[in-house]
């Protein structure tokens, strides 16, 4: 089972706030404990939305708009992916990330768990042969993951 583990942005990491020393090498150690049990497929900190863009469909017409964005609290500023066996080991990871210190407002930085749609979760909606397409798409990407 593939899950999301989304940092939610704060006003600190939408204006540019870089971690600490110390929270870089927690998450360090968070990180090697993610590739030594073999889970992590990706993971990375997301500049501000100020350095973004966002495509949007307005009358049927492709809007390019340049960040930032006003609404923090729907941006991300950070991932993981993991593969995990189910979701009670995806709630572990969940409760071992290292307790960041940024602020919004009154809330700490929230972090969310959500699972991937996977090609099997389609099957009477899309043909066998797509199934089978994505199945073996997204089996070549994680070979291609770092291993513990």
């Amino acid at each position: 089972m593939r899950v999301l583990m989304i940092v939610k942005a704060t006003a600190e990491t939408e204006a540019g706030v870089m971690p600490t020393t110390e929270q870089v090498e927690e998450m360090g150690v968070f990180n090697n404990e993610l590739i030594a049990a073999g889970v992590l497929v990706d993971g990375a900190g997301l500049h501000p939305s100020s350095k973004g863009a966002r495509l949007g469909f307005k009358n049927g017409k492709r809007v390019i708009t340049d960040g930032p964005f006003a609404e923090t609290k729907e941006l991300i500023g950070g991932y993981w992916v993991l593969n995990v066996k189910d979701w009670d080991e995806a709630l572990m990871w969940l409760s071992k990330v290292p307790r960041p210190d940024f602020k919004d407002g009154d809330v700490d930085c929230a972090i969310e768990l959500r699972r991937f749609f996977e090609p099997e979760d389609f099957a009477g909606i899309a043909s066998e042969e797509i199934i089978e397409q994505e199945i073996g798409w997204r089996e070549d990407q994680l070979a291609k993951a770092p291993k513990a």
